[in-house]
């Protein structure tokens, strides 16, 4: 897979992932208020730059382990 390609598609998962993990845990910690509504959005804004950047760290890493893994070699 080509890096541009690899690029957008982190760019995807972060956003779903901060979106949905900032919303899950941010529901948890408040209930389904208006303040956990309000503040939703912020932690977003802030979770997906920061698991933007981890994706860059971890992706490679993640595959080696994997392809590691699956020859049964780790």
């Amino acid at each position: 897979m080509d890096r541009k390609t690899i690029i957008i598609a982190q760019l995807f998962i972060t956003f779903m992932m901060a979106t949905l993990m900032s919303g899950v845990m941010s529901l948890i910690a408040l209930g389904p208020t208006a303040e956990w509504l309000h503040g939703w959005p912020r932690q977003v804004i802030i979770a997906w730059p920061i698991a933007f950047v981890f994706t860059q760290f971890t992706t490679p890493l993640a595959f080696f382990l994997a392809t590691r893994l699956g020859r049964g070699r780790v």
